[in-house]
């Protein structure tokens, strides 16, 4: 088996050092503090798909540093909560919203998605969660608490890059949960389990061929700064991270792990 890896509080610790933005805008494109498999085009079409407006209450599950929810927030001119279990992305996240003057306009707090979420019935006018839900025990128990706190008409996307559609070894699922709790659904699952927690499904998109790239992007980026890495995260844990990444890149690329993206409307 796998030994576990970090990941994300090397990720958000360390954010503002100048090697993780290299190594983000390598692999990305543009530097918004990510460890997701979202490409610019899906972060582009993310809030299109929500149907953002100004006047727009909006939450955010596993908001990371916070760098997304603060673009939405700044483009679109709405309201942004985001919450996630990391203590150093939400500390990174309120310290960069206080920075950019937006903390009254996006928030960040600390939250256990596990658990009831503690926001009120129709809180929000739409949500959405980048590659996050899949690290919650139970896809049912989020789903149904996402439909409690949106209102009518409210929409959700989420992405979920778990999506079994091949054989896969034992080895392969350690090292692809090495850097934390995941759980694996077959191919056409979150589909039902968006109908049957409340949601009426508007689209499913097939987004695994840009998580190969981002993959062998985000891979390639960090071996080129192999010995820098090093000296922040030690060996061990450089080349438990590149081994998650090369894993997967091979499980997409060969289409036996999928990412899908989902969007989903509470009827009004």
């Amino acid at each position: 088996m796998s030994n576990k890896v970090d990941l994300y509080n090397g990720a958000y610790g360390n954010y503002e050092a100048e090697l993780y933005r290299q190594v983000r805008i390598a692999t990305y494109g543009d530097d918004l503090g990510q460890t997701s498999w979202v490409t610019a085009e899906e972060s582009n079409q993310i809030p299109r798909l929500l149907n953002l407006a100004s006047h727009s209450s909006v939450f955010e599950l596993g908001c990371g540093s916070g760098r997304y929810a603060l673009q939405v927030a700044k483009q679109c001119g709405c309201r942004v909560l985001g919450v996630d279990i990391n203590e150093s992305g939400v500390r990174t996240a309120c310290r960069l919203a206080e920075a950019a003057q937006m903390a009254p306009q996006c928030r960040f707090e600390q939250c256990d998605a596990s658990k009831a979420l503690p926001y009120a019935d129709g809180d929000f006018d739409a949500a959405f969660s980048n590659d996050a839900l899949c690290h919650i025990p139970s896809r049912e128990h989020i789903l149904r608490e996402l439909l409690r706190v949106l209102r009518p008409g409210g929409r959700l996307v989420f992405s979920d890059a778990l999506v079994i559609n091949g054989m896969i070894s034992s080895r392969d699922l350690a090292i692809r949960s090495s850097i934390g709790n995941y759980v694996f659904l077959p191919n056409g699952l979150n589909e039902r389990l968006i109908e049957h927690a409340g949601f009426l499904l508007v689209q499913a998109d097939d987004t695994t061929a840009s998580a190969s790239l981002l993959a062998k992007r985000w891979y390639d980026a960090r071996e080129s700064r192999r010995q820098a890495l090093i000296a922040f995260e030690g060996s061990a844990n450089f080349e438990g991270l590149q081994q998650f990444l090369d894993c997967v890149h091979r499980l997409t690329s060969e289409r036996r792990l999928l990412r899908m993206l989902y969007t989903a409307q509470k009827a009004s």
